[in-house]
């Protein structure tokens, strides 16, 4: 998919999110809905602009892709995460893409070091992890413990597993312009 370069880059950024945040993904909720539902939980409990962006901006790379809403359901792992950061590399800063890019990593590690958190996941999340690598082994967790945004992509973890919520009201996309320039890099 291509992006309009001659648009502001919160332009292309939300042009994204109108051409695709309708889809779903396995989830009660579509992609635009999550997003602002999980930004909207990390909001409420007085999360960082950082960390919110995070939030709002996860799910990136699952609208980037033209290979359908139900990929997990036919054993696809589109590597969304991955996808999105790299796409998002020359925007924001490391703070920002760091846990967008581990956020699946993140849902690896907390299956490792809490057992009961794959049964809290919804099914869609159970299913995608078998496809992600399943939980982390203890050589990979503790490596994953030395990512000096390790927390953060903890929290973008958990904020992610809130926002399937079918109905919630949430603030619109247009609502977060102010803090996306604000930590935009220089334009490319």
């Amino acid at each position: 998919m291509t992006q309009c370069t001659h648009m502001a880059p919160v332009d292309r950024i939300f042009s994204i999110f109108q051409q695709h945040g309708h889809r779903h993904y396995g989830e009660n909720v579509s992609e635009l809905e999550h997003a602002l539902q999980t930004a909207e939980f990390a909001k409420q409990s007085g999360e960082s602009d950082t960390i919110v962006l995070s939030c709002l901006l996860h799910d990136y790379g699952h609208m980037l892709h033209d290979l359908g809403e139900e990929i997990a359901q036919h054993g696809v792992d589109a590597r969304h995460e991955v996808i999105g950061a790299r796409l998002l590399q020359d925007l924001f800063p490391e703070v920002i893409l760091e846990p967008i890019r581990q956020h699946v990593a993140a849902k690896r590690y907390l299956c490792w070091k809490i057992p009961t958190y794959a049964q809290e996941l919804s099914e869609s999340s159970r299913l995608s992890l078998q496809l992600q690598g399943g939980p982390m082994n203890d050589a990979e967790a503790q490596n994953f413990e030395t990512n000096p945004h390790f927390a953060a992509c903890l929290k973008v973890r958990r904020y992610d597993d809130m926002g399937k919520v079918p109905g919630m009201q949430t603030a619109d996309l247009e609502s977060y312009r102010g803090p996306i320039n604000r930590f935009l890099l220089e334009s490319p």
